[in-house]
């Protein structure tokens, strides 16, 4: 993969503005070989000189953001790469076609032999069907065995710098006995390998993981975006978040079933990011409008309840989220979350790479929310040519 030119003439303005910021957040959607797409948008960011310092993620984002977490800035891209590299370094054909009829064969032969021979450090298939094995025996929960990941990830992360620099990390998962949908945090825990792994673990594919007691499933079958987690931070810190999709809601009337298994896939797991990013803003709106009014009546006839609307309000820190979404490629169906080829590795990472250099571009974007507008949402394919 070749190194790509920084941003000169907006870098210094960039750096500026992330300065300006409390924090600086890189909040992963969950989404298996799409994740490269992330690679991209972090390298991307990396090159402007933006550094966050608040990492969150579900699935394959929890593996991400850990890479990026758990090594120092100069490292970082170089052990994203090593990762993806290693993850999707099986060989599926010499050549392919122009074409994306030819283009769709290939990526379909791809998540066959993914389905049947696993991926490179990171898992691979059970010698006995789960379906075979009694009940309560090993590896009669899950057709894969993810133990290679574990050792990749000791590999390509820092988990000693993780848990110590400074940077807050946290990553999504489900208990499977209560159904809780929780985050591993490291202000409040030790962050070790198992936490990615369970943060991932999606069944039936993948075991679940114990941790303390508790066995756990991938964050992603309640909510595929720590977005909330994020917002509902008791800490007030203006954040200038990168919010980044893999599964996108918004899509086309499907035509045949493999439409229609696509798009229930996108939907299911796109986790409807922009409406939670829209209501937030609207409730906000609305609070200010309701302490404004508050602030209005006389203090003598206020009630403790209205004081304490009206200072939450007017100490409320500044939120700007820039919302990325992976657009899917015409030949990509509803095999693309498991579909590692190295080609679409590079495609995925290239696509998160210039998006991100796009949204670059407008600074005016990313700079601060001014007094009164404290919550503003951009979305690239949705903003940029308006």
């Amino acid at each position: 993969m070749r190194s790509r030119k920084e941003i000169p003439h907006v870098k210094a303005a960039l750096t500026e503005i992330g300065g300006s910021y409390d924090r600086v957040a890189l909040v992963f959607q969950g989404g298996g070989a799409l994740g490269a797409y992330q690679a991209g948008v972090y390298e991307a960011l990396a090159e402007a000189d933006l550094h966050p310092n608040w990492l969150s993620g579900v699935s394959i984002g929890a593996i991400n953001s850990a890479i990026i977490a758990g090594n120092p800035p100069e490292k970082r891209v170089k052990r994203l790469r090593e990762f993806w590299e290693l993850i999707s370094g099986r060989k599926i054909w010499l050549y392919t076609p122009d074409g994306d009829m030819f283009r769709a064969w290939r990526n379909q032969w791809s998540s066959m032999i993914t389905m049947g021979q696993g991926q490179p450090g990171f898992f691979e298939p059970r010698p006995v069907n789960p379906w075979l094995l009694p009940r309560g025996a090993e590896g009669a929960t899950s057709f894969y065995d993810t133990s290679p990941l574990r050792e990749t990830l000791l590999r390509v992360i820092d988990f000693d710098l993780l848990n110590n620099d400074g940077v807050f990390f946290s990553v999504g998962a489900v208990n499977v006995r209560t159904g809780n949908f929780l985050f591993f945090d490291n202000r409040k825990e030790t962050i070790g390998p198992e936490h990615i792994m369970a943060s991932g673990a999606l069944p039936p594919a993948f075991p679940p993981i114990l941790i303390d007691g508790d066995y756990y499933w991938d964050g992603g079958i309640v909510s595929n975006t720590p977005l909330l987690y994020l917002l509902s931070q008791e800490k007030r810190l203006s954040t200038l978040a990168f919010q980044v999709d893999l599964f996108n809601a918004n899509g086309t009337l499907p035509r045949d079933m493999r439409d229609v298994m696509g798009r229930h896939k996108d939907i299911t797991y796109s986790s409807r990011t922009r409406f939670t990013t829209d209501s937030y803003r609207r409730i906000h709106d609305f609070r200010v409008r309701v302490a404004k009014s508050l602030a209005k009546i006389p203090p003598e006839l206020r009630d403790p309840e209205d004081e304490a609307l009206i200072a939450e309000v007017t100490n409320m820190p500044p939120v700007n989220i820039a919302h990325l979404i992976y657009q899917q490629k015409s030949y990509e169906g509803s095999a693309k979350d498991y579909e590692f080829s190295h080609t679409s590795m590079l495609e995925h990472w290239k696509s998160g790479y210039d998006d991100t250099k796009r949204t670059l571009m407008r600074p005016d974007w990313l700079q601060k929310p001014a007094d009164g507008c404290s919550v503003v949402v951009h979305d690239l394919h949705r903003d940029f040519d308006r």
